[in-house]
């Protein structure tokens, strides 16, 4: 290992029916860790996006915030989790539960064990005698994109060690009991794209999909120049969301509850003036409301950072506006950036580069803060 270089190692957290669930740690460069005594680093527990039904631990994972957490010495690690469906939200959380626990209980052996096995204690003396890279159990932060807000969302209710820091990029979750997602579209509603036929996703609809294997290892592709639609996705998975949303499912498919259908009775309540739902949690059943960060807020949640376009057509604005007002109501540290004008998953166009580097900076005054960086 060269001192200016970086470094990633997979680990197997857990296995599902005998497959592997794994995550990646991402190592800053050696140059900046080796000091003498060494300490412990604070981390970052990144979850993807892709609707909850597609992607892995290399996908979409923002390069911005990858270059800046290393440079402050930070170690960034990338999970994978079971995918929808046929996997519930209730599946999702106890991976997220499980990647918290793998990293604050287990990931230091496994760590020390890999740098053993590539010449660390022995490389003549060019690397020093201890392993830089160790987490600190008590700074592990938490991140997310899209659907992977929504996981941070759910770290900060259910996991343990508890995030000592949030940052949410579009973040899903913020108001899941919403019109959005059980309003049957019969008209183009995400970025002007045509509706999907359902009967190009047999397998995935209810109830074929509770038939499917688990997977939580599901990459993006795309068709070559020469198909018909150059470029379109050859995943059926990435469509999952936009195809869910349009037929006003999508909340029977992250509960798990489709007989009878929850989409279908929310779809009977009145709604006020501007299409809202009155602000009852009763008509979703006790069992499932874990899976609602909305209900959910109280004083223990970390410091968070929110980051929404103002154009989003995927995940509302409204939704990270709603959860910074339960937070700030629940005197929680929350900052809430709107960007004017752009759509979803703006931070992979240039030059977002620029923008973006106030959230990490963000997630590293925290850490200091509270003393932990």
């Amino acid at each position: 290992m060269e001192s200016d270089a970086t470094c990633t190692y997979s680990f197997e957290y857990k296995q599902i029916d005998g497959k592997p669930v794994v995550l990646d740690v991402h190592l800053p460069s050696l140059r900046d860790c080796a000091t003498q005594p060494p300490i412990r680093r604070p981390t970052i527990i990144y979850f993807h996006g892709g609707a909850l039904t597609v992607g892995n631990r290399r996908s979409w994972l923002p390069t911005w915030l990858q270059t800046r957490l290393s440079a402050k010495r930070f170690i960034i690690i990338s999970a994978d989790y079971r995918l929808m469906p046929p996997a519930t939200g209730h599946d999702i959380v106890e991976d997220i539960q499980d990647v918290f626990r793998f990293v604050a209980t287990s990931l230091n052996g496994r760590l020390d064990e890999a740098m053993s096995n590539t010449g660390w204690a022995d490389s003549g003396g060019k690397l020093p005698p201890w392993n830089p890279y160790r987490i600190d159990p008590g700074a592990i932060g938490v991140a997310g994109s899209s659907a992977g807000g929504l996981c941070a969302y759910l770290a900060c209710m259910h996991a343990d060690p508890k995030p000592r820091a949030v940052l949410s990029m579009y973040g899903m979750g913020g108001k899941l009991y919403n019109p959005h997602y059980f309003t049957h579209r019969s008209e183009p509603f995400f970025r002007g794209r045509e509706l999907l036929d359902p009967q190009q996703f047999p397998s995935f609809l209810y109830p074929q999909s509770s038939e499917l294997e688990f997977t939580s290892d599901s990459p993006p592709a795309y068709h070559p120049p020469t198909y018909v639609i150059p470029g379109y996705p050859s995943n059926p998975r990435m469509l999952l969301g936009p195809l869910y949303l349009q037929l006003g499912t999508y909340l029977d498919y992250y509960t798990g509850m489709h007989e009878p259908s929850l989409s279908a009775h929310l779809r009977t309540l009145p709604v006020d003036a501007t299409f809202r739902l009155y602000p009852n949690p009763d008509p979703i059943p006790e069992q499932h409301r874990r899976l609602f960060p909305q209900f959910g807020v109280s004083s223990v949640w970390p410091p968070t950072c929110l980051v929404h376009g103002s154009s989003d057509t995927a995940i509302l604005i409204e939704e990270s506006r709603h959860l910074r007002s339960l937070l700030a109501s629940a005197n929680v540290d929350v900052v809430l950036w709107e960007v004017d004008g752009v759509e979803h998953a703006f931070d992979y166009e240039p030059p977002a580069e620029g923008i973006y580097k106030t959230g990490t900076a963000y997630i590293a005054t925290i850490h200091s803060s509270q003393g932990i960086y």
